[in-house]
């Protein structure tokens, strides 16, 4: 059973920017969708981007413009790079792989689940 390993989490101050990175082994990321999903202190896990098979990219509104999700084949890793980030969007960052299409936003049901990366916007 794959499971990812999401890196590239610290403490930002707000308005700067960070790249998460999500990579797995044995496990070819570029077939599948790809999503990427934070919990935020106290919240329910929340799905904010998906990367489909065929690399359409989707995200929520809370993110729209600063965000960006991307993948390198010959890496076999997929990225988030954040920009303009802002206190709420402190939380522990995870990818995973959505069962469901990208455009049904509905991405929660998701196959390799790892530990997280955490990520702080503080001043």
């Amino acid at each position: 059973q794959v499971q990812f390993v999401e890196s590239g989490g610290a403490l930002v101050q707000p308005g700067g920017s960070l790249r998460l990175s999500c990579t797995a082994s044995g496990f070819r990321l570029s077939y599948y969708n790809m999503g990427w999903f934070r919990q935020a202190p106290g919240k329910e896990r929340e799905g904010i981007s998906c990367l489909s098979f065929s690399d359409d990219t989707y995200y929520v509104d809370s993110v729209k413009g600063r965000f960006t999700i991307s993948r390198d084949n010959a890496k076999n890793t997929v990225y988030l790079q954040m920009n303009d980030l802002k206190p709420e969007d402190t939380g522990v960052y995870y990818c995973a792989a959505p069962t469901k299409l990208c455009y049904t936003f509905d991405w929660l049901t998701a196959d390799g689940w790892g530990q997280g990366t955490q990520v702080t916007v503080s001043s």
